[in-house]
């Protein structure tokens, strides 16, 4: 009897422990140029479900954030898709220029245009769901 007991607890145990473990996923951002897709550098992150907490805040530099990303080689005909997780409420991209200065670009049918300018360009894309927020990261070189 103790057996079936013990037994009956350790499953009880491992099956609570699985369901604990998967059921929070961080929402992923990816980029997509000349259909090859890579994932974006997660910056800050919050997310608040039920009883699930999660917070990511991440003290590192844009530039920094931009260095963990392989830059993309891109022209200035292409179309850069951005894709994110979870169907967010709203999302806004910054685009920083070499000179420092930033400015929103606009998103249309979840795609941007590069500049027309040739240079190094890093974006800042700023996702808010219901439940959270995040910021990810990607940079291009138009050459």
């Amino acid at each position: 009897m103790k057996k079936i007991f013990v037994i009956v607890m350790i499953i009880s145990i491992l099956a609570g422990c699985s369901r604990l473990s998967n059921t929070f996923n961080q929402a992923q951002g990816k980029v997509t140029v000349d259909n090859k897709e890579f994932t974006m550098v997660i910056g800050d992150f919050e997310w608040k479900e039920r009883n699930i907490e999660a917070r990511k805040i991440n003290s590192t530099d844009l530039n920094d954030l931009a260095d963990e990303f392989k830059t993309l080689q891109v022209q200035t005909d292409d179309k850069i898709k951005i894709e994110i997780e979870n169907n967010p409420s709203s999302i806004i991209i910054n685009q920083w220029n070499e000179d420092k200065t930033s400015n929103v670009v606009e998103l249309v049918d979840n795609k941007i245009t590069p500049p027309s300018k040739k240079g190094y360009y890093i974006y800042e894309v700023i996702v808010k769901w219901d439940n959270g927020k995040a910021t990810y990261v990607f940079d291009i070189d138009i050459k």
